[in-house]
């Protein structure tokens, strides 16, 4: 089989590029191993910055009917943080199961043209200068690149020998989706959590009389990864955390989970790049893993098929690395201080009573908010010194995968002329301003000013070469 790019995982990430990729016209196709997409869902929500770039592609209405609710803020090491310090629309975590998100996604690429091909096991890959050769179960396919999406196990980087450095766990904690009786939440809230040298859990519902239980303590400390869950340790870990009157009836998925953190150096290897965990792996702390996957896609996703259409500019694939590496290094770092502060020994304990008095300061509450949320990202844009450059800028129509640009003045719109089957025009600036703004295709302004050489500049670097 002939494509233009493999993708191997059909998790969201490695869905969320199908579509991008096709809403590009590049062909894609998602090789799977499993045969069917599975029911449990490791991530249960999305963060704002999620939000807002779904928006742009018309997807979060259809997610948000999907949605259990939506949950006020967001919190850190289950300390509360407030999204309203940060302009945005969506100043809130959506409460959504993984395999909704899924759904939707895959629906979508399909809708686009991906093929999913599930039950196929990438065994083989070699590459050379032109493309990448790939063998899954009994199809062998051929693409000018590869994606592996495939998880924090990853063949792909198995295969290719590519090194994950980083950091073992040293908390342990366990999650399980409950039958429960007694008096439980039948709404979410945020995980304040007041940790204890007991240990302490987080319930949430699921809706159909499920609730995601998640739990640490002593006892889960003790106990080796690989050790089963029973009943018997979610029923003490129930007790200890909401009292006998919260009775366990059944448990229909439950895993072990640590601190652990790792990341790849080098999202890209040649025809191959890493996206989703399967370039870097962190505990679930804040509800960033899902998120930070779907942003390495839609980073990647208008870059890499610029490259496959030919008029990328030179170096513009080398961004997805410039750009997403110091993202997810930052979400690694923080979880990790996360996993201290949920560490039930007394000098943990005291460590954390000093950092929620400090997230009671608005400002120190704003920037870890902006951190856990993804608001504050903002992209290194060398030679671009206005302070709209690297920004997000929500709320636009970019639908049709294509780059905008928001401008007052016809000089700009003349100078854009030569790049019209790759940039968008709209008649406004919205207020920002400034007589001219380039928006990219994920959202992110990469110009602004009134200078039309600089536009054509800009425009050279981020929608490549001029029409003929």
């Amino acid at each position: 089989m002939n494509i233009d790019v493999i993708i191997v995982g059909a998790g969201p990430t490695g869905l969320m590029l199908a579509a991008e990729l096709g809403l590009a016209g590049v062909s894609a196709a998602v090789v799977e191993r499993l045969p069917a997409r599975s029911g449990q869902s490791k991530a249960l929500g999305l963060q704002p910055r999620t939000a807002e770039a779904l928006e742009l592609r018309g997807l979060l209405d259809p997610l948000m009917d999907r949605a259990i609710q939506r949950v006020p803020g967001g919190h850190f090491a289950g300390l509360r943080l407030d999204f309203n310090a940060w302009d945005t629309r969506h100043p809130y975590m959506i409460g959504i199961p993984q395999t909704r998100v899924e759904a939707l996604l895959e629906a979508r690429a399909t809708e686009l043209g991906a093929r999913i091909l599930r039950g196929h096991e990438l065994t083989a890959l070699t590459q050379d200068d032109d493309g990448v050769t790939a063998t899954a179960g009994p199809v062998r396919l051929r693409g000018r690149y590869l994606v592996g999406c495939d998880g924090g196990r990853s063949t792909v980087r198995e295969l290719l020998g590519i090194g994950f450095p980083g950091l073992d766990g040293r908390l342990r904690m366990a999650v399980a989706d409950l039958t429960l009786t007694g008096p439980v939440p039948t709404s979410w809230s945020l995980p304040i959590m007041t940790p204890s040298v007991t240990g302490k859990g987080y319930l949430a519902p699921l809706g159909d009389g499920v609730h995601r239980f998640l739990f640490y303590g002593p006892e889960q400390q003790s106990l080796p990864r690989d050790a089963p869950i029973t009943h018997e340790e979610v029923g003490r870990a129930l007790a200890n955390s909401f009292g006998p009157e919260v009775t366990l009836t059944g448990i229909r998925w439950a895993s072990r989970f640590t601190d652990a953190s790792r990341q790849v150096t080098h999202y890209r290897h040649g025809r191959v790049l890493l996206a989703g965990d399967a370039a870097h792996i962190h505990s679930p702390m804040g509800g960033q893993g899902l998120n930070l996957g779907l942003q390495d896609a839609f980073n990647l996703g208008w870059k890499l098929a610029a490259e496959v259409n030919g008029w990328a500019a030179d170096g513009l694939l080398d961004t997805y690395q410039d750009e997403r590496h110091p993202v997810a290094a930052r979400v690694l770092a923080n979880t990790r201080a996360q996993a201290v502060l949920l560490v039930p020994h007394e000098e943990n304990l005291a460590l954390r009573d000093i950092v929620e008095e400090l997230l009671r300061v608005p400002e120190a509450n704003k920037v870890v908010a902006g951190m856990i949320s993804g608001l504050d990202i903002r992209y290194p844009l060398p030679g671009e010194p206005h302070p709209l450059a690297g920004r997000h800028l929500p709320g636009l129509d970019l639908r049709d995968g294509r780059a905008v640009l928001l401008a007052t003045t016809d000089r700009l719109r003349t100078a854009a002329a030569p790049w019209s089957d790759r940039v968008g025009y709209a008649g406004t600036t919205r207020e920002l301003g400034v007589e001219g703004v380039l928006v990219r295709p994920d959202g992110y302004v990469c110009w602004a000013g009134s200078d039309a050489g600089s536009l054509a500049g800009a425009l050279s670097r981020w929608a490549g070469r001029r029409k003929a």
